[in-house]
């Protein structure tokens, strides 16, 4: 697309912005909006901006911790409700927003039957993992490292894969040893903006959702002053026209994994009630 240059932007102009991952973190709006709607998940507001919620099977629980040392989403999984989980995911603060988007929308809809769908035979089941999708958008596997790395094309995102053994409940208590790690920035390996962890068990439709998010090559909405500065000279800008000025959330929806023709995915029926906010009084933080 036409690209103008950022630094010429009227800071409070809403502008398309492309890759995506170097977009900044944008909004929670579209998680929030997924959460809120999805049938008897249950919130709670704590300490006034921290935010949790729980599946109606027990078996999930996310949270939005503003001030914990990751800050951004956690979503964990426990077969048993009161047992250590299953496995945990974590983006952190500065991860854009329609990424982790991706993975909430995706596990919200696939949870009431297990994931059925999206496994061998079920009707959204793709038969792609995150590499084959970072490989058909030509990232390229870095030779002769350890980890196992891919880097984007333009050498600004990376995901790497953890070699060697390590026990599960040590990922588990420190994201930094997750399996999977999916980053971006000017340098996306040694001094990442932004990083997702993915603890070994994470199913794998839930990793490839994301990735597909990442790769998605269809522009954000950003107000012009919330581009990250070491970001600006590796982004393209157009600004918007008046007839697509009327709300931020035109490329957002545009992007939605809801819509999106890979995994077509189906959005969460509506719930009956609205969730009310509860009032909590003890914290965990990652």
């Amino acid at each position: 697309m036409p690209t103008t240059d950022p630094h010429a932007l009227d800071p409070a102009a809403d502008v398309f912005i492309t890759p995506a991952y170097l977009a900044g973190p944008g909004t929670d709006d579209g998680i929030f909006n997924t959460l809120d709607s999805a049938t008897g998940w249950t919130k709670v507001v704590a300490f006034g901006e921290d935010t949790y919620y729980t599946s109606p099977c027990q078996r999930v629980r996310i949270a939005n911790v503003m001030d914990s040392h990751y800050g951004g989403w956690t979503f964990s999984y426990a077969e048993d409700p009161l047992g250590v989980p299953d496995w945990i995911t974590t983006f952190d603060r500065d991860t854009p927003r329609e990424i982790v988007a991706a993975f909430a929308d995706t596990l919200v809809a696939g949870l009431p039957n297990n994931f059925a769908d999206y496994l061998s035979g079920g009707e959204h089941h793709t038969g792609h993992t995150p590499a084959t999708v970072f490989s058909s958008h030509q990232w390229e596997a870095v030779r002769g490292t350890r980890p196992f790395r891919m880097v984007s094309p333009d050498g600004h995102a990376a995901y790497r894969i953890r070699g060697g053994w390590l026990h599960e409940y040590d990922e588990l208590l420190d994201p930094e040893k997750s399996t999977w790690r999916m980053s971006a920035g000017p340098d996306p390996v040694s001094a990442p903006s932004w990083q997702a962890y993915f603890s070994r068990g994470t199913p794998e439709h839930l990793m490839t959702a994301t990735a597909d998010a990442l790769t998605d090559p269809r522009p954000v909405v950003r107000a012009a002053f919330l581009i990250p500065d070491r970001h600006r000279s590796l982004v393209e800008t157009q600004p918007l026209r008046p007839d697509q000025a009327t709300s931020r959330s035109t490329a957002a929806l545009a992007r939605s994994s809801r819509t999106n023709a890979m995994h077509q995915v189906q959005p969460a029926p509506a719930a009956s009630a609205p969730v009310t906010p509860v009032n909590a009084g003890s914290r965990r933080q990652r």
